[in-house]
């Protein structure tokens, strides 16, 4: 179904702008209280502690709340402490500012890989003002849409108002979103073999076999279901797109699917004006286009390690950067605007114990959704009316 000025309208109204704020600032709330009374076994400078930690069930990882970790020992590296007692001790230094800084630099470069991406694939008929305000928009779209409907029909549109043809809106879409696919499917396996799988999932997990067998299932089923819709969007572009709409309308004409069936026909349509679009295209425009791609996924995961480093350090920089590759299925399955709320909770889940203090752990919540989440609501709706009023025509 086709989007309307009325569609995306509607999107940036108050109300839907609201509700993700509200759902995320509420799951950091929730994390905050319920962690604040909490004891945990903290690192301190060594001598001044009074707890040793021993390794009590032999797998090489320290669990903070595990009791049995730990052996009272005056003059040890460890201390027992509240969540309230570790936030009360901190103090902010420039060397954290500078921290917060590069965190916001990774902003920066993943939002400037964007609009250099989408002007590259447009062949620069797009300016760099008007490629700022396409990529602002798209990303607002898509933090106001659930993670597993995204953005693309608003992105369509919106290529479309700018003045590109209908078939090379949908083509460029089609370019970004396979792009954005091969990178993930690719550094998948890549930090599987560098950090190893047993460190990319939630530590806390470790002996919950029910929880932790299921967590590596969703997330390989996640991984597999984008393998294989990436390979099929390839070979319907590239390939054999009449046949593919042919067999998605075979599909959706049973009885169960076939309320789908229009919106189905449309993809079907759009694939093959896609498929016209991108066939013969030089090896300059793949990679004016992916490598870009490689720099904003890149920023866009170690905004998080910049922010983790504000308050920690002498963590592995791989093994939070790959665990935020595992916490994307996660996030992808979110049935909230931008997995608002989800997101903030699989964070605590992911990083908290091994990584990142759990009295940290809203504070790193807030400040990474402020920084990669939150901007792009208001952005989108401070652009809109006069994008609008420009493309009118």
């Amino acid at each position: 179904m086709a989007v309307e000025e009325t569609d995306i309208s509607k999107k940036f109204s108050w109300k839907n702008i609201l509700f993700p704020i509200i759902l995320g600032l509420g799951a950091a709330t929730w994390l905050l209280i319920h962690n604040l009374s909490s004891s945990r076994y903290v690192l301190v400078e060594p001598g001044r502690g009074s707890y040793d930690w021993q390794d009590a069930d032999g797998d090489g990882k320290v669990n903070t709340e595990n009791a049995a970790e730990f052996t009272a020992k005056e003059g040890g590296d460890y201390a027992l402490r509240t969540s309230m007692d570790v936030l009360s001790e901190l103090t902010w230094t420039t060397e954290m500012t500078i921290w917060g800084l590069v965190a916001l630099l990774m902003v920066v470069i993943r939002d400037f890989s964007y609009v250099y991406r989408i002007r590259m694939l447009t062949g620069k008929f797009l300016t760099w003002r008007k490629s700022f305000d396409v990529i602002m928009l798209w990303e607002s779209a898509s933090a106001l849409t659930p993670s597993v409907v995204g953005g693309s029909g608003f992105a369509i549109f919106i290529l479309n108002r700018e003045g590109l043809n209908l078939g090379k809106s949908t083509a460029i879409v089609f370019v970004t979103a396979m792009m954005d696919e091969i990178f993930y499917i690719l550094m998948v396996p890549l930090m599987f073999v560098l950090v190893g799988g047993d460190n990319l999932f939630p530590v806390q997990w470790a002996g919950s076999a029910l929880a932790e067998g299921s967590m590596k299932a969703l997330f390989w089923v996640g991984y597999g279901f984008i393998v294989l819709l990436t390979l099929l969007i390839t070979l319907s572009i590239f390939s054999f797109p009449y046949l593919f709409k042919r067999i998605l309308m075979w599909v959706f004409s049973m009885k169960l699917l076939r309320r789908w069936l229009k919106s189905v026909i449309t993809m079907g349509d759009e694939i093959i004006i896609s498929s016209a679009e991108l066939r013969g295209m030089k090896p300059i425009f793949w990679a004016s286009g992916f490598i870009p791609t490689i720099f904003s996924w890149t920023a866009r995961f170690f905004t998080l390690n910049f922010i983790v480093l504000i308050f920690v350090s002498g963590f592995d920089h791989l093994v939070v950067y790959g665990r935020q590759l595992v916490m994307w299925v996660i996030m992808l399955i979110s049935p909230t605007p931008g997995s608002s709320g989800v997101a903030e909770l699989a964070l605590s889940a992911f990083f908290s114990n091994d990584i990142l203090p759990v009295a940290y752990v809203a504070i790193v919540a807030v400040l990474w959704r402020l920084l990669t989440y939150f901007p792009y609501l208001f952005i989108g709706a401070a652009i809109l009316p006069g994008w609008l009023k420009r493309t009118a025509k």
